[in-house]
Order: C-alpha cells, then structure tokens, then sequence
C-alpha cells in the first residue's frame, strides 16, 4: 500500500531574501505533490548603473507559472514599490484574485492609469482584523506602522500551523496619518492557540540597536526649521509617505505659510489620500503654478526627486530647468529621507548644485528630518516576545542584515531559526527545516517596454559597448579579390585627440591589412573578415591599451 503524504506548510522565497526590494513569497500547504498556493507581495527593484537600459528589476514567477492551477491569491501587505510595483505586470497572467486595502488597490489604478497600463487585475478589499479565507488559508490583516498608509502584517493560519508575515513594520507610538501598530492584537497572537507560530520577519534594520524615533519625532523638527527659516523651504522626501507630507503641510500652517507642491508621483497620492479622507482639517495645497504668487517668505515647497531622479521636480530645479520654480540663495532645501544605496550619487550631486547656488541643503546628518520605517534590534525583541514564534525565518534584506537577525533570534531563544535565500523553499511545520536552491528562482527586467529575462536582455553587449566603443566596417569585392564598394567605415565612443586621430589609424589599418592580403584571399569573405577584425582590434588596443567592439561586413558581388 501506498504511504500516505503528510500536509506541510511550507514558505517559498522567491525575492527580497538575499537583496533588499522585489519581494515576493510563497506559502504552499498540503502534500509535496498536491500543494495549494497563496504568494504575498510582488514588487520590483530599481536598475543601477551596472544593467544600462533596465528601468526595473522583479522576480520570475516562473516557479509559480508551473504550478498555476494550484496558485489561489496574491495578497499585498502595502503599496511600496518593492511590495507591490510588478503586480500589473506579472500576475495579470495567473488570473487569481489580488487582496489589498483601498489604499493599495486604489495606488494600483492610479499605477496603471497613470502609466497606460492596458492589464489590469481583479482587485478584492481586505480590512485589518477581518479574516478571509483562501482555500486552506485563514488569513488576517494586522495593521502596522510604515513609511506609507495602509501596511499590514498578515497572519495566515492553516490545520497544522499558523505563519506571521510581518512585512515591512515598526513600533511606533505616534504615527502621522495612520493608527499605530495593533500591539494588542500581536499580544494575543502568542497565546490564543495551540497551533505552532513561524515568524517571517523583517531585517532591514536587524543590525541596529535600539527603537527606531517615531514619525512625530520628525514632524517636530521640520516645524522648528520651517518656521526659523527666512525665505523659501523647499522639502523632498518618499512621495508616498502622506504621514511626512500631512506633517510639512501642519507645520507650514503654524508658521503661517502656504503649501505648493511639484511632481507628479506626489499629486497622484496625494489625491488618493485626499478621496480616503486622510487629509480632513488640511489647509490646501496648491499647484506648482501657484508658486509665484506666493510670498517668498510664506511658500513651502513639497517636491519630488528624493533618490535623484534626474527628470524629477527637485534635480530639474537644482539644474535651474524646472519651468515654474526656481530657488535664490538664502532659500533652504531639506532632504527630508535618505538615499537608497545605489542613489547616493546623484542624490549628493543634486545637493551640491543647490549648495553651489548659495541654498540652504539641510539632510539627516543636520537634524532629525527623517527617520526609518523598519523596526530596530529592541523592537524585534519586542515582537519575538509577543508572538512567540516557534521558527524565524529572516527575510527583506541583504546577507548581512539576514545573519544579524538570525543571529538575534537564535541569542532570545527561538528554537528555529532558518536562514533562507531567494530560490529555498522552507518546511515551516512540521519539523522544519530547509532546502537549499529547491526552485528555479531569478529576476525579470523591464527594459524599456519588453519583459525579458536578464540573458535575453542584451545588458551584456551595452555594457562592452560602453567600454570600448564600436568599430564599423562594411566593404564590396569582387570574385577577384578588388575592392568594388567602400570600404565605409563609423566608429562610435573611441577618443580622439589633437595630436593623433583615432579615425585615421583604423582607416591606414584597413588599407593596410587589404595590401597584405594576396587577391586570391581577398575574394573570400570570411578570410577577409577575419583579417580586417583582428587587425583593427589589434592596432587600436596597441595605440589605445583597449579592445574596442568591431563589426566587419565583407560582401561578395
């Protein structure tokens, strides 16, 4: 007889764990050969200089793909990019219902109208502290402070144990804009049920110490420096952290001044927070076109730009080619965030335009102008006490801040702690355990509007192309080996100096390598071909110490 297979709950990362954005997860339950599958979250991660052309980076699904029929819901813990910014392009195939609250469900029609978007998804409303059903999942919202409306832990419950998938998460008191995190409710989570707990948590800031400063703590000092300063502010900061711009827009008031704001990322949700009614009791905020009719001492600039997008309100006004607003020396620019690790370049260069014009740069290493929305060392410790988790799987960062957090998990007494990368797939209960690269996980980019793997994306070829240049030679022979048409000839991205052109040692190279090729070799493409690519790239590496990329065209006619 057969033996029967045991149900199992089992979490798959598919990104986030190993980088920091991109996040994605799996839960499977039941027998390894008849799983039922929930994924959380579905987010994207940003280019860098090293992949030239791609815009976005997100998980393959391919995993997923495989197992469609089994795939039941994609539920979406908030509405930040790295959560929730490839659902519109990847799950319109599975064709399973999205969760979300109307926060997040109304940034992803904003996202998709905005963008032109023709895919769309079909979007079902979940609400903290009311549990839903999929399948063989239980699960339930727990509201938590973030850097943005509407975040949520999510606590699934199956017939053999229960998982908290916190998202991105803090502790914090005093929250603008949004309730604070249901303490309470994360208290009864430890004791209401005999079911086994796995916490999958976050460890963006595992390796500090302490509680992260609470979003009042910031709203504060912004006051103190919008109502000191003596001309203009102008502030950038995350456009979806309405809390941060509900407290800029309070403090302006105090200090008697009036709100315009620049950027359209910023007027987009802020609309959408205007129609949930987060902003009752505001004064209005005005359009850039308003801005110079505002005193110069009465004005509060919210503007976009905080990473230093270079078509973003704040860097075009840096480069004094924004066409509404410009800043005088005396004004104040506050960087009300920090840059995240890959911007620090361009975000330092647009500072130092703005310095260079006699303003005012005001950032994080001034003042409290911005804090984390990530939970600290003390704050983990806090939770792990709440919930008691018999498993911690630390997810949402980079190797270090996994092991920083595994390694705290283990010194406050979990009995399992299982550190997990991208591709794993991780037995929650029971006995847990993991297997290392079980699934076939990897990236998609977005590059320019095609998806594609990152081996048909042909980053490989700009980046030899950005480094050495291209050389182009096309040219017509006869079955005798005469040279009949060209040679023509483009070279793209060498230098040329005055003392010795580039140009003509490639052209006394070709005329060179043609008089030493007997007629008869000549009169085969290949031979020629040959010959010419070797030569060029051989004499330009001597002259310039670099291979350029050579492209030759022999033609026979």
């Amino acid at each position: 007889m057969a033996k029967t297979q045991q149900d199992e709950l089992v979490f798959v990362p598919l990104g986030g764990v190993g980088e920091i954005g991109m996040n994605m997860g799996a839960y499977g339950f039941g027998p390894e050969r008849a799983r039922k599958w929930i994924v959380v979250d579905c987010g994207v991660t940003f280019g860098d200089p090293s992949l030239p052309g791609i815009e976005l980076i997100m998980a393959n699904p391919e995993f997923l793909e495989d197992r469609m029929d089994d795939v039941l819901a994609l539920v979406l813990t908030h509405s930040h990019e790295d959560h929730y910014g490839a659902t519109l392009d990847l799950w319109p195939a599975f064709d399973k219902p999205v969760f979300a609250t109307p926060f997040t469900a109304a940034m992803l029609a904003a996202k998709r109208a905005g963008d032109g978007i023709v895919e769309n998804v079909d979007v079902t409303i979940m609400r903290p502290g009311k549990p839903f059903t999929i399948g063989p999942f239980t699960i339930e919202a727990i509201n938590v402070a973030h850097s943005i409306p509407e975040s949520n832990s999510l606590l699934i419950t199956t017939p053999i144990g229960r998982v908290l998938h916190t998202g991105d998460w803090k502790l914090d008191p005093t929250p603008v804009a949004s309730p604070p995190t249901d303490i309470a409710r994360l208290e009864r989570i430890g004791s209401e049920s005999d079911l086994p707990l796995a916490l999958i948590c976050d460890s963006t800031n595992a390796m500090k110490d302490g509680e992260s400063p609470s979003e009042a703590d910031i709203a504060a000092t912004l006051a103190g420096m919008i109502a000191e300063a003596p001309h203009r502010v102008a502030l950038t900061t995350f456009a979806s952290n309405v809390g941060r711009v509900i407290s800029i827009v309070r403090a302006a008031q105090k200090a008697g001044r009036e709100v315009v704001m620049s950027g359209r990322s910023l007027h987009r949700i802020m609309g959408i927070a205007q129609e949930l009614g987060m902003l009752e009791g505001l004064p209005k905020l005005h359009d850039q076109d308003a801005y110079r009719s505002v005193p110069r001492d009465k004005c509060v600039l919210i503007c976009t730009g905080s990473q230093g997008e270079p078509r973003a309100a704040i860097a075009r006004i840096a480069r004094g080619e924004h066409p509404v607003i410009d800043l005088n020396a005396g004004d104040r620019v506050i960087f009300s965030s920090w840059a995240i690790p890959g911007n620090e370049r361009e975000v330092i260069d647009i500072q130092n335009m703005l310095i260079d014009r006699g303003i005012d740069v005001v950032t994080q290493k001034d003042g409290l102008v911005h804090v984390t929305g990530h939970p600290r060392r003390d704050e983990l410790r806090r939770l792990y006490s709440w919930v008691k988790p018999q498993v911690l799987v630390p997810v949402h960062g980079e190797a270090m801040h996994l092991q920083a957090h595994a390694k705290l998990g283990r010194e406050e007494g979990i009995p399992d702690v299982i550190e997990a990368r991208n591709g794993d797939l991780v037995r929650l209960f029971p006995e847990p355990m993991a297997f290392p690269a079980e699934v076939r996980a990897g990236e998609l980019y977005l590059d320019g509007l095609v998806l594609c793997t990152p081996e048909e994306s042909g980053v490989k070829g700009r980046r030899r192309l950005s480094f050495g240049g291209h050389v182009v030679l096309s040219l017509c022979v006869n079955r005798n080996g005469d040279v009949v048409s060209g040679p023509d000839l483009m070279i793209e991205g060498l230098p040329e100096t005055e003392d010795e052109s580039l140009s003509e040692l490639v052209e006394e190279t070709i005329a060179g390598t043609l008089k030493s090729v007997p007629p008869k070799r000549r009169a085969d493409p290949t031979v020629l071909q040959s010959a010419l690519f070797k030569a060029i790239r051989g004499e330009v590496n001597a002259y310039w110490g670099r291979k350029p990329n050579v492209t030759v065209f022999v033609h026979r006619v």
